[in-house]
Order: C-alpha cells, then structure tokens, then sequence
C-alpha cells in the first residue's frame, strides 16, 4: 500500500468526505506538512475503491455542488488498522537505521 492510501484512510476514518475534504483534512492534521495533489489522489481513491476499501455516493457539498463521498468500508477500516501497524513498524526500523 502507498503511503498516500494510509492518509486517505485515516482522514475516512473520521466521516465521509469528498475529494477536497480529504485533501484539506490531510494539509490540516499535518499542520501543512502535507499536502496530496489531485494527480496523486483521484488515482488512490479509485484503487481504494477497486480494492473494496472504499464505497462512494454522489452527495450535496457544503457548498450546494454535487461530490463524490468516500466512506470507509470494513475491509477499509480492516486496512487502516493493518496498515498504521506496518508503518509504525517501518517508522521504528528508518529510526533505528538513522540513529
């Protein structure tokens, strides 16, 4: 799994958002450090999708305009837990390595 997925699934983790949502939720909790351009998300999101990860349903914005929602599937939150897991562990393993 890319680290982009990780991120869309954490920011699933919290409600269904739509592509921008996502995006801003990410450059949030990363306090700016991050930020997923449209060319690195739209292909994870429908990868997500394709892997059973993801469902999506056509919603009114915030801002009256029609969007994709993305919602968490259990094969998805499944992945989250999975996948955080794997990362720590890659994270400790770098550390150890650079320390």
């Amino acid at each position: 799994m890319y680290a982009v997925d990780l991120l869309i699934l954490r920011a699933l983790s919290e409600a269904p958002l739509h592509g921008y949502a996502i995006t801003r939720w990410i450059r949030n909790a990363s306090h700016d450090a991050l930020t997923i351009e449209e060319g690195s998300l739209y292909p994870a999101l429908h990868r997500l999708q394709e892997a059973g990860a993801l469902k999506a349903e056509w919603k009114q914005s915030e801002t009256g305009c029609k969007a994709k929602f993305y919602r968490l599937t259990a094969a998805g939150k499944r992945a989250l837990g999975d996948e955080t897991s794997a990362w720590r562990a890659f994270v400790k393993a770098v550390d150890k390595v650079i320390s």
